[in-house]
């Protein structure tokens, strides 16, 4: 199937692009005893919850005079003393947060000195993940960790209105797992603006020490295929989640691109923030990060191949931080978006505007098909790399793309590819 793809995007045993790599720290889905980090202390809170769970909770208060403009869950998780602002979220969007009288829906809503809020805590949705039997890509697995290659469209995580079908659901049957019961505020909101170093973790134990949960260590986007490790127990998951942190996993990702960066490899050191115009979007954005609404973030790449005359590139990247959709969010700062990235500008007219020219006019055909097939942002974790947590081995891994991903390649290079030279 990938007899196209030559060995030139494959690193050897010892990759010859960035030693090490710093991914997300972890991301520990349906956890019970998950929660997201509370909201920092920017004025006294008057309200509690014994309970823990916060549901029922009602606050009607003013904005205090003079204070700065804020976004109203941040206001409001100052009021609630330990209330996750996933959960604050989860109350808006549910129609249960007023300002002035008037109903809000987006949590991004800035509140000013004297605004009157009226907010109710929502109840908590109970919410299950069932064991699935569905084809799990097994690339390694022994009693402490498994490691799968998670194909793009792949949700990994349940959410609310999302409960089935996601690796989650496939490991709990692989593993022989029963029903995990967790709620809606386990999961953290799209709105949140945490990144995936700042998500807390842990390994998922269940109600003995005989029932063990998987932990997701780490998480790649829905669109993202390539290689994830998941841990089985809670010394493998602590272990995991460590290398993590010290930045010694290795993990390279190979995209294709709309046009090529200039100069072909190089570091961009660019913080990284929720787009105020579209909550589901990351943006880069040049200078301090902190302010608060960015992140540092630091993305390092390299040219592999220059194809189609000019009008994509296979790249390289590796990430020194794990900022939500880091690498989508950096290329398209370089003006060089993944290819079928809708949401970050690589769209099928793009790449017809830059791949066309480039192109013989006996071959447009074939590339207008090739980009009608494109369903996905051309992604993909190539190799991974770790410490194994019990027996400290150095073990290494690679993943050729699939066969979308593959196929697309192929097509680029029958336009014309060009190796690049160091």
């Amino acid at each position: 199937m990938f007899s196209s793809l030559n060995s030139s995007i494959l690193p050897p045993k010892t990759p010859h692009f960035l030693e090490s790599n710093s991914i997300p720290r972890l991301f520990s889905c349906f956890k019970t005893s998950f929660s997201t980090n509370p909201c920092p202390e920017t004025s006294p809170k008057p309200i509690s919850s014994n309970l823990g769970n916060f549901s029922g909770v009602t606050l009607e208060d003013a904005v205090e005079l003079n204070a700065k403009k804020l976004r109203v869950d941040a206001w409001i998780c100052s009021k609630i003393s330990g209330i996750s602002r996933a959960r604050v979220q989860s109350s808006i969007k549910s129609g249960l947060v007023s300002v002035n009288g008037r109903q809000i829906d987006k949590s991004s809503y800035m509140v000013r000195s004297g605004d009157k809020v009226n907010c109710t805590i929502a109840e908590m949705q109970q919410l299950k993940a069932e064991p699935e039997e569905m084809p799990l890509d097994i690339v390694y697995e022994d009693a402490h960790l498994l490691v799968i290659h998670k194909p793009a469209h792949l949700v990994v995580h349940p959410a609310p209105g999302n409960a089935t079908g996601t690796l989650v659901n496939g490991i709990l049957h692989h593993c022989s797992l029963p029903t995990v019961s967790y709620t809606s505020q386990d999961i953290p909101s799209e709105d949140d603006d945490a990144s995936d170093e700042e998500l807390n973790g842990g390994v998922c134990s269940g109600e003995s020490d005989a029932s063990i949960r998987p932990g997701i260590v780490h998480r790649l986007d829905k669109g993202t295929s390539g290689l994830l490790v998941v841990a089985k127990d809670e010394h493998s998951h602590a272990h995991l989640a460590e290398q993590f942190k010290s930045h010694t996993i290795k993990r390279i990702y190979i995209s294709l691109t709309c046009g090529i960066p200039s100069p072909a490899s190089g570091r961009i050191d660019v913080p990284i923030g929720r787009d105020s115009n579209n909550r589901l979007r990351m943006v880069a954005v040049s200078g301090s990060s902190k302010s608060g609404r960015t992140r540092h973030a630091a993305s390092r790449y390299r040219v592999i191949e220059i194809l189609a005359g000019g009008g994509s590139a296979l790249v390289e990247w590796k990430l020194e931080t794990g900022r939500t959709h880091q690498i989508r969010a950096h290329a398209k700062y370089l003006g060089i978006p993944l290819l079928g990235d809708e949401v970050y500008g690589g769209t099928k007219g793009m790449a017809l505007a830059l791949l066309q020219p480039k192109t013989m006019p006996t071959v447009r055909g074939k590339l207008m098909e090739m980009l009608s097939k494109l369903e996905r942002p051309c992604l993909h974790a190539l190799t991974l790399g770790f410490q194994h947590p019990h027996t400290g081995e150095n073990m290494n891994f690679s993943q050729l793309p699939p066969e979308d991903f593959a196929a697309v390649l192929t097509q680029l290079r029958e336009f014309s590819k060009e190796k690049v030279h160091r």
